[in-house]
């Protein structure tokens, strides 16, 4: 299979000096990953159980805002995805077991 581009037709933006709704939407994207990154990071070193339990949320509400971002991005055009033949991600799924083989079980 070629490579096959999975993409929405993109639309139009005035490329000025002035931002644009893809730089706009460019920078929110940007500032959810930095603060999903920032959450999880505080997750980790959290040892207040209700604290942890409130952050652990916004935590979560954050994901989903930045996964929303991503869907809005891609539905304009402005993300596209490669397709894969399935020999591929059978491959990559096959390689992915095996990583997790190498987990001690509980």
């Amino acid at each position: 299979m070629a490579d096959q581009k999975i993409k929405n037709p993109e639309l139009p933006i005035n490329k000025t000096s002035a931002m644009n709704d893809l730089d706009f939407i460019t920078d929110i994207l940007s500032t959810e990953k930095y603060m999903t990154a920032s959450y999880c990071t505080a997750l980790n070193e959290f040892s207040h159980d209700e604290l942890y339990q409130e952050i652990s949320a916004i935590f979560n509400e954050s994901q989903d805002c930045q996964r929303e971002i991503y869907n809005l991005m891609f539905k304009k055009g402005f993300y596209g995805i490669e397709a894969q033949d399935s020999n591929k991600l059978q491959q990559s799924y096959e390689q992915f077991q095996g990583y997790m083989n190498q987990f001690p079980t509980h």
